[in-house]
């Protein structure tokens, strides 16, 4: 496959994903009385579920772009505190924001002067391909749990 080809690939799997929902349809019409609750046995609620999502692909993001990434640290940064409440305007931002990382994520993808596998110059071997699929395959998961959760409350 060539790399047009396999960067047409990448970004129809994060506009049309064939083996599981879309960001959109996960975090569609939630309402915001369930937003800070925890269904049963779980130890996150909706709100720290979705900014887990976001944050991590905004992580992931900046390392491919920032010549001065700073690591993380896990799992402090990574997750809203128990105490942080969200409201449906720091939802909807949530949202906003995960679609615009992603668009620049896609950009980069789409740019042909973008060598797919050539090593990200201040990781230790990483590849944009391999951070895209991270992404993929990060996002696809939590998204997986965050629809379960919907069902558990009967909001799905």
């Amino acid at each position: 496959m060539d790399n047009e080809n396999l960067r047409k690939e990448l970004i129809q799997y994060f506009e049309r994903p064939h083996t599981h929902a879309l960001f959109a349809n996960a975090v569609k019409n939630f309402p915001e009385k369930l937003m800070n609750e925890k269904p049963p046995n779980l130890p996150y609620n909706f709100w720290q579920m979705l900014e887990h999502i976001r944050i991590s692909q905004w992580d992931m993001i900046d390392f491919i772009r920032n010549p001065d990434y700073k690591e993380m640290k896990w799992p402090a940064d990574y997750w809203p505190g128990d105490n942080e409440k969200a409201t449906a305007k720091m939802w909807n931002d949530a949202v906003k924001k995960f679609d615009k990382d992603l668009a620049d994520l896609k950009k980069i993808i789409e740019d042909p002067k973008t060598d797919l596998f050539a090593p990200i110059p201040h990781g230790n071997g990483q590849t944009i391909f391999r951070e895209a699929l991270q992404i993929i395959d990060h996002a696809s998961y939590h998204m997986g749990q965050l629809i379960v959760m919907r069902r558990m409350v009967g909001e799905w």
